[in-house]
């Protein structure tokens, strides 16, 4: 299982860095100046995710234009929706970074973003994520100079009995043990994934451009 979910990883990559031949445009006239990707891997991927403004983002850049990159590190929790999910059964949704702290040096792979088990497949559908909360959601916000990183999104059909974190676990959401812990309650391999990419807003020419100006604040190094 851990040879196929490592398999499944780099699909959900791959898609990522095909798309990286077209440039972003950063034309601020835009709301959607966002990288795609093909119809096929699409339908592959799966997932949808939405913030505000930008729309749905699975498979894609966020943009540097109309200040998305800082935007994004204080939105809520995005609307996930699966349109493949079965109304009658329960599902599993699970945010990692696993770049953290940077793609060079992930040392706290993975960093555990949001984490919500007991999801009814009539509710995922409509992007309606109610149930069992396990990590309350910690919006992306990639440290300074440590570049793109790639915020992934899985779905897992959840089997019957409880879903819980170890206490160990608990006490941090950094260097965790994704495969252990599907391994643990039997969880295979997901329904349906997707991943976006993104820097911090400080990182891009537009700011550093502006860093003279003295209005950038300073960046937490601890973000994720």
């Amino acid at each position: 299982m851990i040879l196929k979910f490592g398999l499944l990883m780099e699909l959900v990559s791959s898609c990522i860095f095909f798309s990286q031949v077209l440039s972003c445009l950063t034309n601020s006239s835009s709301v959607f100046p966002l990288i795609t990707i093909s119809s096929s891997s699409s339908e592959i991927v799966g997932l949808e995710v939405y913030y505000p403004e930008m729309g749905n983002v699975a498979c894609m850049f966020v943009p540097e234009c109309n200040n998305f990159r800082q935007k994004i590190t204080y939105w809520p929790e995005p609307i996930v929706k699966f349109p493949g999910a079965l109304d009658d059964a329960t599902y599993m949704l699970v945010m990692v970074d696993p770049d953290a702290p940077s793609r060079s040096e992930p040392k706290e792979k993975f960093w555990r973003h949001w984490l919500v088990a007991d999801i009814k497949g009539s509710d995922l559908k409509k992007g309606n994520i109610q149930g069992q909360e396990l990590t309350v959601y910690n919006p992306p916000s990639p440290p300074v100079t440590t570049g793109f990183h790639r915020y992934q999104f899985f779905v897992y059909l959840q089997e019957e009995g409880i879903v819980s974190l170890l206490p160990k676990e608990n006490k941090t959401r950094g260097s965790w043990k994704l495969d252990k812990f599907l391994s643990r309650f039997h969880l295979k391999e997901p329904e349906a994934s997707t991943q976006f990419m993104t820097q911090n807003y400080q990182d891009s020419p537009i700011a550093k451009a502006s860093e003279g100006d003295g209005n950038n604040p300073k960046d937490n190094l601890r973000q994720r």
